[in-house]
């Protein structure tokens, strides 16, 4: 892992100024002669900068990217506690851990912090740039504010505008966070339990009830307590806890609420059309969180937009573990071959109205 620090200020969105910040990243594989094979991946909400694990399917030595033949770029987003400048960071003004007293933050201070690192790496051209959930959205708003920067961008499992049901999960996760006294005690440690709560909450939304249905259903009829669901919860909300800090989960959390790329540009319509770069978007059936209506959404108001469902029993978080379709997908994309239009997907196939999907006329 490398790191960039900055002692310049770094307004952010909300009006507030970091005096400095730093931005952890990596880097994979060589920039080539002509800076024509560079791939910028964004991560989601409680990944990090090493890409070739958290998606390892995708990323390394003899997968689809590949550091043999690409320049591999990942930053640690803004407000996360895997080295940028977070919660966990000390504060330069009093010399304290931010802790409960970090700024709010945005998606576009995410990709503000991005640029900056794209400008210290001499990167003046990306052949890709993808994202899942939260990365994509880094992703989109990005391939709006600079759009003769990329070639080609990859948007997975991820919307134009946080909805108001994907809100709702978040500040149900926030309500949890809070209940545990210590998070608001000050001590920098605090809210651990909360998390826990929090992460419990959140997998009810990356997964779905198929999903449940088939990895956690008893095996015997007589069962009245100790179920398998329910040691699956408290199992996923401690192993999050033991890697992730809580105040950086709940400064994100709000990040990702604050997603609407159609904020200060008229419409999110209008936005989108700002897109210059080919376009992948893959949705994913089950997923319940970021429904393929906001990817049909997508395709619909980017230019040259091509759009993907794929089958998945693992809900939003298909877009973590279905590497062969994924691959696929892109490997098809990058070599220019046949991808689906939205056209391909009938309105009667989606499960609700899509006037009521962000950025339509009645929204």
């Amino acid at each position: 892992m490398e790191y960039l620090r900055t002692d310049e200020p770094f307004l952010l969105e909300s009006g507030v100024t970091l005096k400095e910040i730093t931005i952890a990243y990596e880097t994979y594989g060589k920039l080539s002669s002509q800076k024509d094979n560079v791939i910028w991946i964004c991560h989601a909400l409680t990944a990090n900068s090493d890409a070739s694990d958290w998606w390892s399917g995708l990323v390394g030595s003899g997968r689809l990217i590949d550091p043999e033949k690409y320049y591999i770029v990942c930053a640690n987003m803004l407000g996360s506690c895997y080295g940028s400048t977070g919660p966990s960071s000390i504060n330069p003004q009093n010399g304290k851990v931010y802790g409960q007293e970090f700024p709010l933050i945005t998606v576009r201070d995410m990709v503000r912090a991005h640029r900056i690192l794209q400008n210290h790496l001499d990167i003046d051209k990306i052949l890709l740039a993808m994202g899942g959930s939260m990365g994509g959205q880094q992703v989109l708003e990005w391939s709006i504010t600079d759009p003769e920067l990329f070639e080609c961008v990859c948007l997975i499992a991820t919307n134009a505008q946080h909805s108001p049901w994907g809100i709702a999960f978040n500040e149900a996760q926030r309500m949890a966070m809070e209940a545990d006294q210590s998070f608001r005690s000050g001590d920098p440690n605090g809210g651990q339990a909360g998390l826990e709560a929090a992460r419990a909450i959140g997998m009810l939304s990356y997964r779905s009830y198929a999903t449940y249905q088939n990895t956690q259903s008893e095996d015997t009829d007589e069962k009245l307590d100790d179920f398998r669901a329910s040691s699956y919860q408290r199992y996923q909300g401690l192993k999050l806890r033991k890697r992730f800090h809580p105040y950086s989960y709940y400064v994100l959390s709000k990040a990702m609420d604050s997603h609407n790329v159609g904020r200060g540009r008229l419409s999110v319509e209008k936005a989108l059309k700002q897109i210059k770069a080919k376009t992948a978007i893959i949705g994913i059936e089950t997923d319940i969180l970021f429904p393929v209506q906001e990817q049909r959404f997508l395709a619909q108001n980017i230019e040259d937009a091509f759009l993907e469902i794929i089958e998945s029993p693992f809900g939003h978080d298909g877009f973590l573990v279905e590497y062969e379709k994924i691959s696929k997908v892109i490997k098809t994309f990058l070599e220019g071959g046949a991808l689906k239009k939205v056209k391909d997907y009938p309105t009667n196939n989606l499960p609700f109205d899509e006037d009521s999907l962000p950025g339509s006329e009645s929204f």
